[in-house]
């Protein structure tokens, strides 16, 4: 269901679609005379304060029927956090994922992956106007919110009580992005800014050429796979059964220099950000408006990171393997939305376009020592990657009064993913600080392209996603305290995925050879005259299928049957097929193909108790799901160049079954100001956990498999509070301003349950009896990804008759596990701790009556860093820890 067209017309970026969205108030609210990007605008700020907050979510609207409350968190009958576009603004944050964090119970991991009360992001789902999204990620099948700009995102939702109209896969909350819709007039918007970070900007760092396009976040066709690779690729010939002449005929074919020299910059430069945003609306007929609305934006930014990473095999005798990389990322992300929407009186259609693109191009040098290997060896090793992630999503959404009581909303679109890695470039050198008299090269880094004593490799991989999906949803309302709505969805995501990796072989390489640097190493002349060839590293099945088809259908009753009493009860029945299929390229005539089919009926009930003016008490109780991920059900290697860790996937994953039950206070004090407290409990059958293994080489594997059982429990508290100051001081610079105070904590805890008898598959199982459950998972360990702790606190100083905003933001979150020890040992975990953050805001009329928008950010200023180690008997193993930095920026939106 969508809000009336008065109130939709005055969100100044778009959409013109959206799933029905939902519906907190019908009042009008007053345009605003400068509407800014980057500023909480006045109507914004109105409709925040009035419950006018466009939510787009499937089913009917949020609001409880027979609630009389502007408040749209105490309105719900479910348990609810909504980000107003002022809330969102007033973070600063420039993505989603950013904002997100602010919220009770949630945490970020990895830029944009949202934990919900501890539980990994496979727990949570993220709609788009409540509309299923791929993920452009390779190891997730859900999409990182980091991608998302904050200037395109009306409303943020998160549920953490499960309904019976939000799919199944529900297991800690869902996350429900609505984006903006019709202006009330035409406008346009310009901002550029520009940021600065302690540890990059202006510091020495490192890049490679690539190509002359690179700055654009588009490859001009250099890193193209090249022609003789793609026709060996297509022939269905092993690489270990090709003449060696093709094989250097391939080598040659390599951008050689461009994608492997790596050069020092001695100054990096500053982030650069633009953004345009525009729209324009006229009247249809006598009762209808027809809204055009576009927003573009382009980012540049910069970010190195000197890393320290070790691994161990007895984490109590210390590091076996210790390197220091230095690594530099330039990040370009361009971004596009198209909206287009015609509404006539009550009946709306609306077509929504959006266009995201994020590409990181890496460089990376690493010096270190490995026990595993040569005995007091140095290892050179070198990095290079280009990573293309890009989301092109399109929606249609008709919602439509078939009578007073009666409304039907249908919706479909298309989304399609696309993540391409060309050129994954690394090479190795050795330096075996030996004798000279034993070793002639013993004080010198030489590549013998042997694996032994120096290797060089380059990785193509490719992966692209289309997901097709459709909902209608009826609703009846029989009176003003009984709304009953059923509903219909489908959804079908196919994925193909595919990594060749190949490594340069050579014998007996001369000395000289082997100290050249590696675009003279593995020039053409080099190939010819010393006979480098290729090894393939893709093992047998390069290429994997993945397709995951529901249907589901519900139905739900919101109803008040008493005054101060109303419930939500309802039943979804789904129905899903996942499937993971090796592609024969090979014609080995062995096709492995796993696969999972369940059908599931998934109760909810929520049920609402005012027992007196703004309190309130909620008891809700539901069954969901969370499925695996396709690329932990695909037994292929990938590189995560975030943990420089291998991750490998488990056909034998299965299901996880989720009983959830939650019990809250609220209190509303007033307008925006409210006091609740809550205690939470989820029952989890097969959780799905990481692992590790570590090889006697210190090669580190991540991989995943089913712990027998797992329990989460805890509590959460929210405070809001605005204290005006107009009664402090006669003085004018007091009487408009109030300070905002806005806090949170969650405290969880989680515990496996592991007892004897209880089995486990992992991926290297082969035949036989299965592993024990116990011997990868220890009882009354906790889950990962949950931290016992998390803070976040809001003090900020605002004006309320004009823009003039000054807000601090803290942040904790305690350490929490990232992956199960290797071999029983201690666990891997992450020290988030804390972060302090100041964003200010002010308006500023240029000469000529232009309005505008001032911003400073200041990120980080307690200069926390980044530690994931595992610890033992006094020792600390750090798989990464560097310095983050503190980030300044400064931007400037002006209105036209």
């Amino acid at each position: 269901m969508s809000k009336p067209l008065s109130l939709a017309r005055l969100l100044l970026i778009s959409t013109a679609l959206s799933a029905p969205a939902a519906m907190a108030q019908t009042a009008t609210a007053p345009a605003d005379s400068a509407p800014t990007s980057g500023v909480p605008s006045a109507s914004e700020e109105a409709d925040a304060q009035s419950g006018n907050v466009d939510v787009s979510i499937p089913g009917s609207d949020i609001v409880v029927t027979g609630r009389r409350t502007s408040n749209v968190s105490q309105a719900a009958p479910q348990v609810v956090n909504v980000l107003s576009a002022a809330d969102i603004k007033r973070t600063g944050e420039g993505d989603i994922a950013g904002s997100l964090q602010r919220v009770t119970g949630l945490s970020v991991v990895s830029g944009g992956y949202v934990y919900v009360r501890g539980l990994g992001d496979r727990y949570s789902s993220a709609l788009l106007n409540g509309s299923p999204l791929p993920s452009p990620e390779p190891l997730k099948r859900v999409v990182p919110l980091d991608i998302f700009p904050t200037s395109v995102i009306a409303s943020t939702l998160v549920q953490k009580s499960y309904s019976a109209n939000f799919p199944g896969e529900f297991g800690g909350g869902v996350i429900n992005l609505t984006t903006k819709a019709i202006p009330v007039e035409s406008y346009l918007e310009i901002g550029l800014g520009s940021s600065a970070n302690t540890e990059t900007s202006g510091q020495l760092g490192y890049t490679h050429y690539g190509s002359k396009s690179d700055w654009t976040g588009f490859d001009d066709g250099t890193r193209d796979v090249p022609g003789l690779l793609a026709g060996a690729i297509g022939s269905g010939t092993p690489f270990s059964n090709m003449p060696r002449a093709d094989l250097r005929a391939i080598a040659m074919q390599f951008q050689n220099s461009n994608t492997s020299v790596v050069q020092r910059t001695n100054s990096l430069p500053f982030n650069f950000s633009a953004s345009l945003n525009g729209g324009t609306a006229f009247d249809v007929g006598s009762d209808g408006r027809f809204g055009v609305l576009a927003t573009a934006s382009y980012s540049n930014k910069w970010r190195t990171r000197e890393n320290l990473q070790q691994a161990s095999l007895d984490v109590a005798a210390g590091a076996g393997r210790n390197y220091n990389q230095v690594s530099t990322e330039n990040e370009v992300t361009v971004n596009g939305l198209l909206g287009f929407g015609l509404e006539l009186g009550d009946q709306k259609m609306r077509w929504t376009n959006l266009y995201i693109r994020d590409t990181l191009k890496r460089s990376a040098l690493a010096i270190g020592q490995n026990d595993g290997q040569i005995q007091g060896a140095d290892y050179l090793n070198q990095q290079t990657g280009w990573y293309e992630r890009q989301l092109i999503d399109t929606q249609f959404v008709g919602e439509f009064k078939l009578g007073e009581a009666v409304s039907l909303d249908v919706r479909g679109g298309y989304a399609n993913s696309q993540r391409e890695a060309p050129y994954e470039r690394e090479f190795e050198y050795v330096r075996t600080n030996r004798d000279l008299a034993t070793d002639p090269v013993g004080d010198r880094f030489v590549n013998a392209l042997n694996r032994q004593r120096g290797d060089a490799s380059v990785t193509f991989s490719d992966l692209n996603e289309d997901l097709w999906s459709a909902g209608v949803d009826l609703s009846y309302k029989f009176s003003p305290d009984l709304t009953a709505s059923v509903g219909y969805a489908f959804s079908d995501t196919k994925r193909t995925s595919s990594r060749y990796e190949l490594h340069f072989d050579a014998t007996n390489l001369p000395i000289p050879v082997q100290q050249l640097r590696p675009d003279y190493l593995l020039s053409d002349a080099s190939i010819q005259l010393f006979d480098i060839s290729l090894l393939e590293f893709s093992g047998n099945y390069p290429v994997y299928d993945a397709a995951l088809r529901t249907h589901a259908g519900y139905a739900q009753v919101k109803a008040s049957v008493l005054p101060g009493l109303s419930f939500d009860a309802g039943v979804r029945y789904e129905k899903g097929r996942q499937s993971v299929t090796g592609v024969d390229v090979y014609n080995t005539g062995v096709t492995p193909f796993n696969q999972i089919r369940k059908d599931y009926w998934l109760p909810a009930v929520t049920v609402t108790v005012e027992a007196a003016k703004g309190l309130q008490f909620r008891l809700s109780g539901s069954k969901t799901i969370a499925r695996p991920q396709f690329r932990e059900l695909i037994a292929q290697p990938y590189l995560d160049t975030e943990s420089n860790r291998f991750y490998r996937g488990n056909p034998y994953l299965r299901d996880s079954e989720l009983w959830n039950a939650d019990l809250r206070a609220e209190w509303y004090m007033g307008r925006e100001e409210r006091l609740t407290a809550a205690a939470f409990y989820k029952k989890i059958k097969n959780p799905i956990e990481t692992f590790t293994t570590i090889t006697d080489t210190y090669a580190v594997t991540t991989s995943f498999a089913n712990a027998p059982e797992a329990q989460l429990y805890g509590v959460e508290f929210e405070a809001q509070k605005y204290l005006p100051l107009d009664r402090w001081s006669d003085s004018p610079f007091f009487q408009s301003r109030r300070i905002v105070l806005i806090g949170n904590y969650t405290y969880t805890q989680s515990e496996l349950k592991v007892s004897d008898g209880d089995t486990t598959i992992p991926y290297s199982y082969t035949t036989g009896p299965l592993p024990a459950a116990s011997d990868y998972f220890v009882d009354g360990a906790p889950l990962t990804g949950q931290s016992d702790h998390l803070v976040n606190f809001q003090i900020g100083l605002e004006d309320m008759d004009k823009l003039s905003q000054q807000t601090l933001l803290l942040t904790y979150a305690s350490p929490r596990v990232t992956s199960r020890g290797p071999n029983l040992q201690p666990d891997i975990k992450e020290k988030p701790g804390l972060t302090l953050d100041f964003v200010a805001r002010q308006a500023v009329l240029l000469p000529g009556g232009i309005n505008s928008e001032f911003k400073f950010e200041a990120r980080n200023i307690t200069g926390r860093k980044y530690q994931e180690f595992q610890e033992a008997g006094g020792n600390k193993v750090f798989y990464n820890r560097y310095k983050i930095g503190t980030t300044i920026a400064a931007s400037m939106t002006v209105a036209f």
